[in-house]
């Protein structure tokens, strides 16, 4: 589990294919940038923006992880190098200071516009339809790993939009701040929707 409070910005420095098959995954490598990996083990779980991946090698500054096709697939901003969100899965001692985040990207959404207001930045995006009845005025979405509050939310006939602001802070310490119109990134709905949808859904047949 996660709390969508990126604790780190990384670099994705190397990507290996592991096969030649179209298939195979890749293999990262990641400069952790301010991440401490003291305490992290191998086999131990870090969110790569906002998608759980496993550490497989690690040295004081960098690890490895092992990506799936499937999770390719379905994310956005693992196939490439750059920056990402880093975040050290929790233990029970830690403060839950956004929400409960399980790291499996639920759909991308795309970046509609990432505007200046006031001192802060309105972020818009398009989520999948899907998607839509899991957004909710004031409740929680996590995007490229970052736990986020909604600001506003509409069905359109493109999918859901919602918008998003965002304080300096918040634009500073993450790589949202590279964002613009047309960005593809991960979104993960609020944990709690999931099981409020499976309790008020149809009981399962004996």
């Amino acid at each position: 589990m996660f709390t969508g409070i990126v604790a780190a910005v990384g670099s994705i420095t190397s990507i290996h294919p592991l096969g030649s098959e179209p298939e195979a995954g890749v293999r990262l490598s990641i400069d952790a940038g301010g991440l401490p990996l003291e305490d992290v083990a191998l086999g131990d779980s870090i969110a790569i923006n906002g998608a759980c991946m496993t550490v497989i090698a690690k040295t004081d500054a960098s690890f490895d992880v092992d990506v799936s096709r499937e999770s390719l697939n379905r994310t956005a901003g693992l196939d490439a190098l750059g920056e990402v969100n880093l975040e050290k899965a929790l233990t029970l001692a830690d403060r839950l200071g956004g929400h409960l985040v399980s790291g499996h990207v639920d759909g991308l959404g795309q970046v509609q516009s990432f505007e200046p207001v006031g001192e802060s930045r309105e972020l818009v995006i398009v989520a999948p339809r899907e998607l839509g009845k899991y957004l909710a005025y004031k409740g929680s979405i996590v995007v490229n790993g970052v736990s986020l509050t909604v600001n506003r939310v509409s069905d359109t006939e493109a999918g859901c939009e919602f918008s998003i602001n965002l304080i300096p802070h918040t634009v500073e310490v993450t790589t949202l701040k590279h964002l613009k119109a047309g960005s593809r990134v991960n979104l993960e709905i609020d944990l709690i929707a999931r099981y409020v949808e499976r309790m008020l859904g149809k009981p399962a047949s004996s």
